[in-house]
């Protein structure tokens, strides 16, 4: 298996996803391919759901199909050709053209492995689903809203926070069985890690979201603060929406701060895990601090951590990991850290 995993990783992995490719490199064997395969799938069912130009009912179907495969309940092969025509990235027209393969790859996983791998992508989809009907008709003259901070919640679950349970479940079951540990907080501290990551992503993207008709800023929030979906990102609107966004961006470092936590209450033997689960934090931390500094402007320009902060921030954990001082400074001061780290790349 994990060959053929592994060149799957090689070949769509590594174009699709500069970030996450990084921390599946830095995993263990182990637990490589399972993550790996899971990830990958979960990129297949997003592309699906964001193909704008097919039409909705034939973008739900598609996901209906696919996960009638992943779940075994259906063995008719998936010619996914015309969406992956509709694709702007080469590396997005792969994954679908190479659907076959990559379900192929779950026929090689052990019987447990594959019912964690399903559980978790039947939770993905099912968000994917949710979020396209709930967004049906939406465009930049008719923006919609989710209603709810309930409704933001269990968004962040049924996308991220259950990648946290599935992250959690498979290193127990492969790399500390048997260590003593508070699974309880574990696996909540593992699901609000997810979330908080989904949460940044939200945040940036706001105004590329709102270009296309979705906000994902609850409707009850905005009221509270004397918006409407459409004033959101307006300088005129500036005194009303940055205390707003503040709340959010405070949510989404608190949900960080538990993975942070999460990372450090696993085995400190697990150095490549606990890496693996760093770096995004770390980066997710970076892009709040510019979120939070940004103008009204910058944010509609859009906020992105260069590749250069990347590597600093990779190469400066990896060098604090054996100085328990220097490391659990990361989390606090990952501007500082970054800073620090010029001076290696």
């Amino acid at each position: 298996m994990a060959v053929n995993v592994n060149t799957l990783l090689t070949d769509l992995l590594k174009q699709t996803s500069r970030s996450f490719y990084l921390t599946l490199r830095v995993l263990p064997g182990a637990i490589r391919p399972q993550i790996g395969l899971a990830y990958l799938l979960a990129r297949t069912t997003d592309t699906i759901a964001d193909t704008g130009i097919v039409p909705l009912a034939q973008r739900l179907d598609a996901l209906q199909k696919l996960r009638e495969r992943i779940l075994g309940q259906n063995a008719a092969p998936l010619n996914f050709g015309e969406l992956a025509r509709h694709q702007a990235l080469p590396a997005e027209q792969a994954l679908l053209e190479k659907v076959e393969d990559s379900l192929a790859q779950l026929q090689m996983l052990s019987p447990a492995d594959l019912k964690l791998v399903r559980e978790v992508l039947t939770i993905i989809t099912s968000g994917q689903e949710l979020d396209l009907r709930r967004f049906a008709g939406a465009s930049a003259e008719k923006i919609i809203a989710l209603e709810t901070e309930a409704e933001l919640e269990d968004y962040t679950y049924r996308v991220a926070g259950c990648v946290g349970g599935f992250w959690t479940k498979i290193c127990r079951a492969h790399l500390f069985p048997q260590v003593k540990l508070d699974d309880e907080l574990l696996m909540a501290n593992g699901i609000r890690f997810g979330k908080g990551l989904q949460l940044v992503n939200i945040l940036r993207d706001l105004p590329a979201d709102l270009r296309n008709g979705r906000c994902y800023l609850p409707a009850d929030k905005l009221v509270e603060a004397g918006l409407q979906p459409a004033d959101l990102l307006s300088p005129a609107n500036e005194a009303k929406f940055l205390p707003l966004f503040r709340e959010c961006l405070n949510k989404a470092e608190s949900h960080l701060a538990a993975g942070w936590a999460y990372t450090n209450s696993l085995p400190f033997g697990q150095v490549r895990v606990r890496l693996a689960c760093a770096w995004p934090i770390l980066i997710g931390i970076r892009t709040i601090g510019q979120l939070r500094a940004a103008s009204m402007l910058e944010l509609q320009q859009g906020i992105k951590i260069s590749r250069n902060e990347v590597r600093c921030i990779l190469l400066w954990s990896a060098f604090s990991y054996p100085f328990p001082g220097l490391w659990r400074k990361l989390f606090s001061g990952t501007g500082k850290a970054v800073a620090s780290a010029q001076g290696l790349v």
